[in-house]
């Protein structure tokens, strides 16, 4: 079983009261719609962490030689860049 750790959490009440609209809306507990809320802050700050550090070890020349160079297959049906 997943450890699970109670948290005091503060709202303004306007946003407390859009929460337990939402979730009502939504079907799912006020718990279980923050929880979900904060899973995906979580996974968005990730995510652009990940691509920034992609970005920081991006080999640019490399880039550039790959697309200048010539020769391969003709795209197949469905893979022509738009016109």
């Amino acid at each position: 079983m997943k450890e699970t750790q109670t948290y005091p959490l503060r709202l303004l009440r306007s946003l407390k009261e859009a929460v337990e609209r939402l979730s009502r809306e939504d079907r799912t507990s006020i718990n279980q719609f923050v929880a979900t809320a904060v899973v995906e802050k979580v996974s968005a700050l990730q995510t652009a962490k990940h691509f920034a550090d992609r970005q920081a070890r991006a080999d640019f020349k490399a880039f550039d030689k790959i697309m200048r160079r010539r020769g391969g297959k003709t795209p197949r049906k469905g893979d022509e860049m738009p016109a």
